[in-house]
């Protein structure tokens, strides 16, 4: 853990001047404006705290330190600047994102507990890193793991689609990334409640029945109702909690983060069911496009800029309760008595998967059963 700090203003002397003063609290560094302090950071790197004057030639304070909270968001930033107008400190806060904002000249004893707190914050920030890595995305993996061992055609969405989660989340600039990574992978949480038959249908493509509707919409609450249990995933047990709403049914009072990372999930998940059910990149984004107001517009022309490589195939073998729509047979499927059920290469549908239901139940079927599926999920970098 870093506990190094860099000083950084246009004036040698001040400079000269603060590391004199400092040398024997705290490991400090200094640079001449914002274009040599990046290269220090980047070299000498990284840094747990960095004070930057706000008048600065080429590169103010508040520019400089709206990139480091873009480069280094777990370095705290602090402003030094002899310029106390409220505009400036305004800016210095919403740009930069300032831990502290300190008049210049400031005195030793106003500087060192400043800067014994910054470091003390940054502490604080790994420390939650560490947990969050280390202890709750491990424990919510395991818990992905477990419930994909127990339903892989409904469970192994949440796991297959954190990548595209992943990259959709970087690219509208989402903050804290975890929330919605774990968001994927518990997405499909409540769908524990949900009878078998209704979630083949939905993985199948098949339209549900009113009643099957409303049962299976329940599941969102269900999975949010169980993540809220888990400290520190409220903001998770919301985006779970408003997965399944239309885009243009989100009131504005609802927390801006917690809103898209809900459309994320919906757009997401109905991708991905549409790829498994074999549907081509640009013809599944066709018919999400078709559903106005479903879903957010912004999302899908990210999610069109991502185009897969298609035809990836992923040999599995499955029970035939995990079988849906869309997949192909790898060899011939038979009954428990040799007949030929589905021959090699046949592309399953619904009604072949109600056909068969009889054969598992009275003569029983060869099981497991290897089928050719569509992978949609993009590698994470």
């Amino acid at each position: 853990m870093s506990d190094k700090i860099l000083f950084v203003d246009d004036e040698p002397q001040v400079l000269q001047s603060i590391q004199r003063q400092l040398r024997k609290r705290f490991d400090v560094s200094i640079a001449e404006g914002g274009e040599e302090a990046l290269q220090v950071m980047k070299q000498k790197g990284p840094f747990a705290v960095i004070v930057a004057d706000m008048r600065m030639p080429r590169m103010d304070g508040v520019q400089l330190l709206e990139l480091v909270k873009g480069l280094y968001p777990d370095t705290v930033r602090l402003m030094l600047t002899g310029n106390a107008d409220q505009e400036t400190a305004v800016d210095a806060v919403n740009k930069g994102q300032v831990f502290r904002f300190l008049n210049k000249p400031c005195s030793t004893a106003i500087l060192v507990p400043a800067l014994a707190l910054a470091l003390r914050h940054h502490q604080l920030i790994v420390a939650e890193k560490v947990l969050l890595d280390e202890t709750l995305n491990s424990s919510v993996s395991m818990m992905g793991e477990l419930l994909t061992l127990a339903d892989s055609t409904s469970f192994s969405v949440g796991p297959r689609i954190k990548p595209l989660v992943k990259k959709l989340v970087e690219k509208l600039e989402l903050s804290p990334a975890w929330q919605f990574e774990i968001s994927a992978c518990m997405s499909q949480l409540g769908c524990i409640t949900v009878p078998g038959d209704i979630l083949h249908k939905v993985h199948s493509g098949v339209p549900l029945s009113e009643e099957e509707l409303q049962t299976y919409r329940k599941h969102p609450t269900t999975g949010a109702r169980l993540i809220s249990k888990i400290p520190r995933l409220e903001k998770v047990s919301e985006i779970i909690f408003l997965q399944l709403r239309e885009y243009e049914k989100f009131e504005p009072e609802i927390d801006d983060n917690v809103a898209l990372g809900a459309q994320v999930l919906k757009a997401v998940i109905e991708y991905d069911l549409l790829r498994q059910q074999n549907e081509q990149h640009a013809k599944a984004l066709k018919i999400m496009r078709r559903k106005k107001g479903w879903y957010n517009p912004e999302i899908l022309d990210f999610l069109a800029e991502m185009k897969p490589k298609e035809g990836q195939i992923q040999i599995r073998s499955l029970s035939f309760l995990e079988i849906v729509a869309g997949m192909v047979a790898d060899e011939d499927v038979t009954a428990k008595n040799g007949t030929l059920l589905i021959p090699k290469d046949q592309k399953i549908t619904w009604a072949i998967i109600e056909s068969l239901t009889n054969f598992k139940r009275h003569v029983g079927i060869e099981e497991p059963i290897r089928v050719r599926v569509h992978t949609t999920a993009q590698k994470e970098e």
